[in-house]
């Protein structure tokens, strides 16, 4: 399976594994941002933050990843690894 059509692409950075998982389930960032609202029972995520999450700019918290896993049907701990791999990325540039 491709890693277009699989949401456990391996050696991913968050952002990439969000936006690809998001676009896979037909989710725009403000329907994320909602869903997570929705999820969360916490209105302070916004679709400004779902794309600083999807841009790299900033890191989705372990509160937010565990509503992200729900949201996306990602496990965490995929999640947790996409985290580790980004800032490993981000070290060796």
């Amino acid at each position: 399976m491709s890693r277009q059509s699989d949401p456990e692409g391996a050696g991913e950075p968050i952002w990439e594994l969000m936006r690809r998982v998001r676009k896979l389930r037909g989710m725009t960032q403000y329907q994320l941002a909602d869903r997570l609202a929705e999820l969360s029972n916490n209105s302070s995520v916004s679709r400004d933050e779902v794309a600083r999450w999807e841009r790299g700019k900033r890191v989705p918290g372990p509160y937010w990843r565990q509503w992200l896993s729900v949201a996306l049907d990602v496990p965490a701990e995929q999640l947790l690894e996409a985290v580790r791999y980004g800032r490993l990325r981000r070290a060796s540039r």
